[in-house]
């Protein structure tokens, strides 16, 4: 007899998920299953289901009907003949990068470099990632998913699998971080600081030793509720009232910062990230991991001139989760200064239209089958 669970599906753009009975996946290899308890909601999900195929035609969605859900955690119900090291009630997040795991991209601890790299439950980069959706169909809106052992990550007692929702945000920023080199002492600007990246960031930075927090974004409030973390370690600006670069330029004596990270989600303008690139030193290196797109207007004699650095940086390893947990299970980061708003798998679609709701990068989204 064929197991069947409930799962969040889109058949078609413009409609809403439906809540359908579908079979379970089935196990085998290297690959488990898991019972999903949480999974995340991306805030600009119901953008992307209305508005990827014309905005980047290229970059695929999974084939419909889709079952979607980027950031899945829950419970390993069923491993793989060749599965080592996971076993049947382990408590999990599921990675969803997908890569072919054979090229020297991926054999080289750099997935997300793989001609193959997809988001499962999101979206692809180029049509190669048709394969991984075919191989991974299942996203998080569902009661179980399959996913590859390599990408399944344990989570700590004391990260409840809502919490484990929001590993996506924090991974992302905590990846970016890394790639800032040594961070002891130094100073770095988080462009877009409230955000649902730009809180997880500084979380990271003040942990990782950043001597002082340069927050930019928007709403004063917001900014003063960031700036309670470390009262004397983060310094906000409110980019409304003037230039991010001449702020951080007259809290550096003219210098600038060491280092940026720009965080700004998909709508947000351009002309943003290019002022607060302007308040970066000689020598600094400015990581962009948010969602705007366009042109970047940049001056190349001043890119040379000042020696700086541009770095794309998407997504986070398994290995970088792991670090991320390890982190939470010392105590080394709180996660309890953001609040979840969560709704049953019946809601999906409450839960697509609601994540506007909340206060910016304070609030995360989940959805619980």
């Amino acid at each position: 007899m064929t197991l069947t669970m409930r799962a969040a599906r889109l058949h078609a753009v413009g409609e809403p998920m439906r809540i359908e009975q579908v079979a379970r996946p089935l196990v085998s290899g290297s690959d488990v299953v898991v019972q999903v308890k949480a999974c995340g909601m991306v805030p600009n999900l119901g953008n992307v289901l209305a508005n990827w195929e014309t905005w980047y035609p290229q970059m695929p969605l999974p084939p419909r009907p889709a079952i979607h859900g980027l950031d899945p955690s829950g419970i390993v119900h069923q491993v793989g003949e060749q599965v080592v090291g996971l076993k049947p009630g382990d408590r999990v997040y599921v990675n969803p990068g997908r890569f072919c795991g054979a090229c020297h991209a991926c054999s080289s601890g750099h997935p997300q470099a793989c001609q193959h790299w997809t988001l499962g439950g999101y979206f692809g980069y180029n049509p190669k990632s048709l394969e991984m959706f075919k191989r991974y169909p299942y996203g998080g809106f569902c009661e179980y998913m399959l996913a590859p052992q390599a990408q399944v990550v344990k989570i700590p007692d004391n990260m409840s699998f809502v919490q484990g929702s929001r590993m996506g945000y924090l991974g992302t920023s905590y990846a970016a971080l890394k790639k800032c080199g040594p961070l002891m002492g130094r100073s770095l600007i988080i462009n877009g600081a409230t955000g649902t990246l730009g809180v997880g960031a500084a979380l990271f930075a003040l942990a990782m030793g950043v001597g002082k927090v340069y927050a930019v974004a928007r709403g004063d409030e917001l900014l003063a509720r960031l700036k309670a973390l470390a009262p004397n370690r983060i310094e906000t600006f409110s980019n409304r009232t003037g230039s991010t670069a001449e702020f951080v330029k007259t809290k550096t004596g003219g210098i600038g910062a060491d280092l940026m990270l720009d965080t700004l989600g998909a709508k947000a303008p351009l002309e943003s990230m290019i002022d607060a690139m302007k308040g970066v030193r000689r020598g600094g290196r400015i990581i962009n991991i948010g969602g705007t797109a366009g042109d970047l207007p940049v001056d190349v004699k001043w890119w040379m001139d000042e020696q700086m650095e541009l770095i794309g940086s998407v997504w986070f390893t398994a290995a970088e989760g792991m670090e991320i947990a390890a982190m939470v299970e010392g105590n080394v980061i709180d996660l309890s200064i953001m609040e979840p708003m969560v709704w049953p798998l019946e809601d999906i679609n409450k839960a697509i239209s609601g994540v506007t709701k909340g206060d910016g990068g304070f609030t995360y989204y989940a959805v619980t089958p």
